[in-house]
């Protein structure tokens, strides 16, 4: 608790880019996704993913998945302290070989802001790689107030186009995240939140941008075949 306090206190809710702040994102050219996949009945290895695309092309540039070890055990609201370790080892090792290629935002699956401690995953990865970084989970983590009842889903009813949002409200009063309808085709939203250095407004424009699907590509390039528990 204490080291995510130290590292929260460095995280941006703003933009701080100038393609950010431009219509239609002009200079952006290089969006990433990460995520691990665990070996399925052994949570001891996972592969760890990262890919860049080329925007708004959302065309594949580089990848880099390779099995690691995860020795760090599951603990709820603590998730980043097992994951984060190996995926700025990943974006370091991009840094280093292909640095022309490095992304100008990573998109993560996961929650920034929205968490116990507003510092999830999206927030620790932004704030150890200094990047821009967005939190796209698919399910409301009950935080702050927030739940899955019948209010919510009636307003997630509500959202019959890609691209309508509703802003998460904690009992805080705190705008934690957004809930996006992201594609036409799926009635199922997706929660975004900032994780570091973008503002909640271009946080859910970049990621409804990128959705050919329901899920955006930057995450949905980045799962092996078998998706998040595998390989079968």
């Amino acid at each position: 608790r204490r080291e995510q306090a130290r590292l929260r206190a460095g995280v941006l809710e703003e933009d701080t880019e100038p393609w950010q702040k431009e219509p239609r994102f002009a200079g952006l050219h290089r969006v990433g996704g990460v995520d691990l996949s665990y070996s399925k009945g052994d949570e001891s290895r996972a592969c760890a993913s990262l890919v860049v695309l080329s925007y708004p092309d959302l065309e594949v540039l580089y990848q880099d998945c390779r099995m690691v070890p995860v020795t760090a055990p599951y603990v709820a609201g603590f998730l980043a302290f097992r994951e984060v370790p190996v995926l700025v080892e990943a974006v370091q090792r991009l840094q280093r070989e292909q640095p022309q290629l490095q992304p100008q935002v990573l998109l993560v699956d996961g929650n920034g802001l929205l968490h116990p401690r507003e510092f999830g995953i999206a927030c620790h990865l932004g704030v150890l790689t200094d990047l821009p970084c967005i939190g796209v989970a698919k399910n409301l983590l009950h935080v702050d107030g927030l739940v899955r009842d019948e209010l919510h889903k009636e307003q997630v009813r509500s959202l019959q186009r890609s691209g309508e949002a509703f802003p998460l409200t904690g009992t805080s009063g705190k705008v934690l995240g957004m809930v996006l309808r992201s594609h036409s085709n799926s009635s199922r939203p997706l929660y975004v939140s900032v994780g570091h250095r973008v503002s909640l407004g271009t946080a859910v424009s970049l990621v409804r941008a990128c959705c050919r699907f329901r899920i955006p590509e930057p995450i949905r390039q980045v799962r092996p075949p078998w998706g998040r528990y595998g390989p079968p």
